[in-house]
């Protein structure tokens, strides 16, 4: 499972199968998730000062396949935009649409189900129900351990909460499988921030996801500064 699938089950209602929270900026969180993963396997990461790239810009470590088709493309793209800011490729990456692409493999494999419906018998939706929590429920309880039981979170688990940390999602996701105040909320999305602040992972890999969430974060802000303009 990647991290954006992940992300996807926990912020997906599973009987409405709608998102718990705002929905129009998960194309970025999924091409930030994306860059994540590839940097925590070694794929990419970010260019040194001696590197002959610019400091900071995303280089390519690794071609060979990963296995998965999305990352797989994802990767190629990085390629071809080799040397770019991480701001720029989640912008480049979002736009082939990723999350519809994990959704998608998500419905595959049967965790998911899709049904296609009308508002108002005219604008076209679409929900995402669950069809089998298992491996959410696995996630969640991993959750758990570190958000409430204050375990430490291991280099995936940590990219994880970064990104809910990111989108402000880490509280709300959480009061979704079981009632929680808003004091018990805000201490979840607090613990999840002090994570993604933390040292979950080391050196440039940590450096690398910093870099990823808070362009995630600037996709997002300006997401919405967007839709305020146009309301």
């Amino acid at each position: 499972m990647l991290i954006i699938e992940d992300y996807l089950l926990l912020v997906l209602d599973d009987v409405t199968g709608k998102p718990v929270g705002d929905a129009s900026y998960l194309q970025q969180v999924a091409a930030g998730a994306l860059l994540v993963e590839l940097a925590l396997t070694g794929r990419v990461d970010l260019a040194g000062d001696a590197s002959g790239w610019r400091s900071g810009r995303v280089v390519v470590r690794d071609q060979s396949p990963t296995g998965n088709a999305l990352l797989d493309d994802a990767l190629s793209t990085i390629k071809a935009k080799e040397g770019s800011k991480p701001k720029s490729l989640v912008e480049v990456l979002s736009r082939s649409k990723p999350a519809d692409s994990a959704l998608d493999g998500l419905v595959a494999r049967g965790l998911l189900r899709r049904e296609e419906g009308r508002i108002l018998g005219i604008f076209p939706t679409t929900r995402w129900p669950a069809a089998d929590s298992r491996h959410e429920g696995e996630v969640r309880r991993t959750l758990t351990r570190v958000l409430r039981d204050g375990g430490a979170p291991d280099e995936r688990t940590g990219a994880l909460v970064a990104i809910l940390a990111a989108t402000k999602q880490a509280g709300r996701v959480m009061s979704a499988g079981e009632e929680l105040t808003t004091t018990e909320r805000r201490e979840i999305d607090h613990r999840a921030k002090g994570i993604a602040e933390g040292s979950w992972a080391a050196g440039a890999t940590r450096r690398y996801v910093e870099e990823i969430t808070a362009a995630t974060t600037a996709a997002l802000t300006t997401t919405v500064i967007i839709a305020g303009a146009q309301s």
